[in-house]
């Protein structure tokens, strides 16, 4: 007989991993383990009976030759069992050391084992009843804390999404995941409540407690997950007496507290490191109890360490540096100082003080001259008290990090580094994680993507992440699909190593070391590679070298330099587009906020990074109220004040990055709320004096319409490279300039588009000019316009009659032609020239004005122009 094992109080992963390894192979016996989770046995009482399961005590009489264990890699005993039965694994936990060689082994690093079978019951195309689904759910939900625990996989939400596809219950979900704690678990729990004892360990919040729970027969680790749950600590211990010893439960939410380590100090203790359990049969409570408090410090790692707040690759000077290119340094660079390094030894500090005082006597020394002598320094593993001790005992505003091994230094940390870690309401950077947010705001197929690529960057040891933009849509619940991938390190060796593994092609750019892998959707293998799953996927992905910039006059283009993400992040705008996720490794889904995005972010407001801001680039100003007024923030006082001061730079900006950024501004929702907020702040003035706002243009383009005109009007649908309705938008706002303004020249719009704005501006001027022509002579004046501009100055126009001489020009007279042909004039013996035009324009004319209206009527009036021609012919 084959049969299939779990592991004993089980939760409902063992059980729905009973059931995905029966229904994959029939002919194995799914055998309950004789104790159970409280809700796993309530589910059964209800559903049992449509599930295959076999209570062990009603195995037949048969030797067992084969066992398959699943979500468990520990054998259990069971009567029947030969002395050496073929062992198969299948599990997620982590493969322990000393599993026999002979036993065949299936370990995949996922959030539930109950992962592992559903996909290979969707590869065997394998039928499931909605019971059966629902299990298999159970079994990843409760594994994963309905899809939100950091170890959390694209699989396993995936694999959740193909099984509610074939019929599981959310319903049923709901009530067993968020099972209700019996009377007896509730005293134990009320016990443990009372005695919890919080340990700051490290910068970490762990909560030890304690209670008797000899007379529970019911499983112990819904309590911890209550208790978790109540008092959110980054680490949790549970010692519990039990008849059979004393029980400690552990759970972890934090990837420095790992507690399966702390529990392999105690007999029989192992897990994950974020769950882990022990029973201890030599010992007494309050042992134990003591033994843990003691040896906790050893496990814990500091919560911030000089490592997680250091800029890394720091500049550094040698002793010879003359002082002079250290200014030019500091000019460039913006920094304070830079640690002075002969070889691997810091000698001192070098600060702007000193420079400025040597430059202003004229001094030509060197950096050794003029720093502030001493091996000042800490070491990555340091952590915030120690570096706060050593910058207080130096003075130094840079501390050098030297690495303990190479003696070199990897990394500097300043003041204002230390001061917003130390600041109370400033989280530490990394502490929040965002993984599960990322994955469920993209498709699982870009989700299993981001992980491939996530993986080969582990392997390399490169830092990834996710910048910008898109992190700041996602945490105000606003997710993008596109973003970029910024590398600290070599974004072309990262793409290349990409493609050696995942096909496609790599287009790269040493210059800026940048690069964009060209995805093959066929050669890529993801989530079977269904239609589906592949019509989700990117054509592409950027890469980037994570990078520093410096501009070398206002307004300028920005030189880059290679950096690490804390510099690269320190060079873009405003604080909210300064953070990061990365995607590396352990580090999946860690948030980065070293420059105060997050707390800005909460309190809804745009601030600027740095008071040179818009000098560097004036664009920044537009941007800053593009920000503002798509998500309803307000600006930063001293943001608000700094872009007044350099409003004027922007006359120096050219026309292209200034319409690049109206182009933006025109593509949102809000448009005109920034135009409002432009005029009122006068920065459409200092970019030209002719740029009119008012409250008529507010409402015109806030009811812009999306669908185009009525195809009859022939209105032009696309203008050069510009869409039709941002060729409208610069039209209607364009035309209300004085006549013949350079505006559009300033702004470089591309030529078809100046010339219908001039021909609107024109228009819009002598508009009522109109009202006192007869058709033929209105329409005459239209005739030389383009359509584009005509709409345009239709939907402005303040008058009823005006609006219906060009809705009615639109929609009937340009279509006006008439029935006599030149032809029929060269039949009539009218000698081609330019006689043709004035007869046909007159005929077309008459038919506009109401005097031809029907075919004998235009053949009266060629007749009668016919004659009148032969009479001043005949005068001549």
């Amino acid at each position: 007989m084959d049969i299939i094992l779990t592991h004993e109080r089980t939760d409902f992963d063992g059980l729905a991993s009973l059931l995905g390894a029966y229904l994959l192979d029939q002919n194995l016996t799914p055998v309950l383990p004789r104790q159970m989770n409280r809700n796993v046995e309530a589910f059964l009482n209800l559903y049992g009976v449509e599930l295959p399961f076999v209570d062990p005590r009603d195995l037949p009489n048969e030797p067992i030759e084969s066992v398959c264990l699943v979500d468990t890699q520990a054998m259990t005993s069971i009567k029947g069992m030969v002395k050496n039965p073929r062992v198969r694994v299948i599990d997620h936990h982590l493969e322990r050391e000393d599993l026999p060689e002979d036993w065949e082994i299936t370990i995949s690093d996922f959030g539930a084992t109950a992962t592992i079978l559903v996909q290979a019951i969707q590869e065997c195309d394998i039928p499931l009843t909605p019971i059966q689904a629902t299990l298999l759910l159970l079994g990843i939900y409760e594994d994963t804390g309905s899809l939100i625990y950091a170890r959390t996989k694209a699989e396993d939400i995936y694999a959740a999404g193909i099984l509610v596809e074939r019929g599981a219950s959310l319903e049923i979900v709901s009530d067993y995941i968020n099972h209700p704690l019996s009377q007896s678990q509730q005293e134990v729990y009320e016990n443990l409540r009372a005695n919890a004892e919080s340990l700051i360990i490290h910068g970490h919040s762990i909560i030890l407690t304690r209670a008797d729970a000899t007379g529970l027969h019911e499983e112990l680790s819904s309590l911890a997950h209550k208790l978790r749950d109540l008092l959110d600590p980054d680490a949790l211990f549970l010692l519990l007496t039990t008849s059979g010893g004393v029980q400690i439960i552990a759970r972890s939410t934090d990837d420095k507290i790992d507690v399966s380590d702390v529990l392999a100090e105690f007999e029989g203790g192992g897990g994950h490191p974020r769950a882990a359990a022990a029973l201890i049969t030599n010992g007494t409570l309050a042992e134990i109890y003591q033994k843990l408090t003691s040896i906790l410090p050893q496990y814990v790692k500091p919560a911030i360490r000089a490592k997680d707040i250091m800029s890394k690759d720091p500049q550094i000077v040698a002793p010879d540096t003359p002082v002079s290119q250290v200014a030019e340094m500091m000019l460039q660079d913006g920094f304070e100082g830079y640690p002075v390094v002969e070889g691997n030894q810091v000698l001192g500090l070098v600060t702007r003080r000193a420079v400025d005082r040597a430059v202003t006597h004229g001094l030509d020394v060197t950096a050794a001259s003029i720093m502030e002598a001493g091996n000042v320094r800490v070491f990555p593993a340091d952590s915030i008290e120690h570096i706060q001790d050593v910058m207080m005992e130096s003075g130094w505003g840079q501390i050098p990090v030297v690495s303990s091994r190479s003696k070199k230094v990897v990394g500097i940390i300043t003041r204002t580094d230390l001061i917003k870690i130390l600041a109370p309401h400033r989280p530490p950077p990394g502490r929040q994680n965002l993984a599960a947010k990322l994955e469920s705001s993209l498709s699982a197929g870009r989700v299993a993507l981001l992980g491939k690529i996530a993986d080969v960057a582990a392997e390399m040891k490169t830092p990834l992440y996710i910048v910008g933009g898109f992190v700041r849509d996602l945490l105000l619940d606003r997710p993008s699909l596109d973003f970029d991938l910024v590398v600290e390190g070599d974004a072309i060796a990262l793409a290349e190593a990409i493609r050696e593994r995942h096909g496609g092609r790599v287009i790269s750019h040493s210059r800026f070391n940048t690069a964009k892998w060209v995805i093959d959707k066929d050669e890529l293998i993801i989530l079977g590679n269904t239609k589906k799953v592949k019509e989700t996927l990117p054509e592409s992905l950027d890469f980037i070298s994570a990078r520093r910039e410096f501009y070398t006059h206002p307004s300028a283009l920005p030189t880059v330099a290679r950096g690490s993400i804390k510099l690269d992040l320190h060079r873009r705008d405003f604080t909210i587009n300064t953070l990061a996720l990365r995607l590396d490794g352990q580090h999946y889904g860690e948030l980065y906020d070293y420059w105060g995005g997050l707390e800005d972010l909460k309190s809804q407001t745009v601030k600027v990074l740095h008071s040179l801001s818009f000098v560097d680039d004036p664009t920044r100003i537009l941007r800053a109220v593009r920000y503002e007024q798509r998500y309803g923030f307000k600006l930063d006082d001293r943001t608000r004040e700094l872009m007044l001061e350099a409003k004027e730079l922007l006359k120096r900006v050219s026309g292209d990055r200034i319409r690049h950024e109206f182009d933006r501004i025109q593509g949102e929702s809000r448009a005109a709320a920034m135009m409002d907020r432009l005029d009122e702040l006068t920065i459409l003035k200092a970019i030209h004096p002719d740029l009119v706002w008012n409250g008529n243009l507010r409402e015109l383009i806030e009811s812009l319409p999306s669908r185009k005109p009525p195809q009859e009007w022939l209105v032009e649908e696309e203008v050069g490279n510009l869409s039709f309705r941002q060729a409208l938008f610069y039209t209607i706002w364009l035309m209300c300039s004085p006549i013949d303004s350079p505006v559009t020249s300033r702004l470089r719009l591309v030529r078809a588009l100046t010339d219908i704005v001039k021909y609107a501006s024109r228009l819009y001027h002598e508009l009522e000019d109109l009202n006192d022509l007869p058709p033929s002579q209105a329409a005459a004046v239209l005739d030389r316009i383009p359509n584009l501009a005509i709409y345009a100055v239709y939907l402005y126009a303040p008058e009823p009659s005006l609006k219906g001489i060009l809705s009615r020009y639109l929609s009937s007279w340009q279509h006006v032609k008439t029935g006599i042909t030149g032809k029929d004039l060269s039949d009539a013996g009218i000698e081609p020239g330019p006689r043709y035009a004035e007869i046909l324009t007159s005929l077309r004319n008459g038919w506009l004005d109401g005097d031809i209206k029907s075919e004998e009527d235009e053949k009266t009036f060629l007749k009668k122009l016919l004659s009148q021609n032969l009479q001043e012919e005949s005068r001549n």
